[in-house]
């Protein structure tokens, strides 16, 4: 095996760095243009999407280097990158709610509010089933419910306090 199949020159491996870091802010902001429902529920048409995603940027973040060491590059860049962005996100609440987003109120004391709905994306039958879930067949029996940044639907009836523990129920989304 010659040598450069393991040790790129460091202009390759710069390279590299410059493209994987690239690749991951446009997945990124990719991802976080796709919105809390998209990230918060996986279906296998969404596991295809991500594996040819992996498959299809491995190229651009790697280009021709087809080494070892350029892919412990790629994935050390990656892996500091992540780091980088979560603790960011943790430092600054106005980049975790570019990043992250924040919740969004879909019924308050019984009322749907379908704008909220509309803008996140969520049918009136997703948000009837997540009630369901949580043992409640009516709207007027939901004090709130909101769409957590994860995707999922927390519900707190109107006959019951909020309380520390939470039910949540994730959304399926019909594909």
């Amino acid at each position: 095996m010659p040598i450069a199949d393991i040790f790129p020159p460091l202009g390759v491996l710069g390279a590299i760095v410059l493209r994987t870091s690239a690749v991951y802010l446009l997945v990124l902001l990719g991802l976080r243009l796709a919105g809390k429902r998209e990230i918060g529920q996986m279906t296998v048409f969404d596991l295809v999407v991500l594996l040819l995603l992996a498959n299809g940027v491995q190229n651009a973040m790697v280009g021709g280097d087809a080494s070892l060491l350029g892919g412990l590059v790629a994935a050390a860049c990656l892996l500091l990158l992540n780091g980088l962005v979560s603790r960011a996100s943790l430092r600054w609440p106005r980049l975790r709610r570019t990043l992250v987003g924040s919740p969004t109120l879909l019924v308050l004391h019984g009322k749907i509010l379908t704008d909220h709905l509309r803008r996140e994306g969520v049918s009136t039958d997703e948000l009837e089933t997540a009630l369901r879930e949580h043992g409640i067949s009516a709207v007027d029996g939901v004090d709130m419910a909101v769409l957590e940044i994860d995707g999922s639907i927390s519900v707190v009836p109107t006959d019951q306090p909020m309380k520390r523990g939470r039910r949540r129920a994730r959304i399926l989304r019909h594909s």
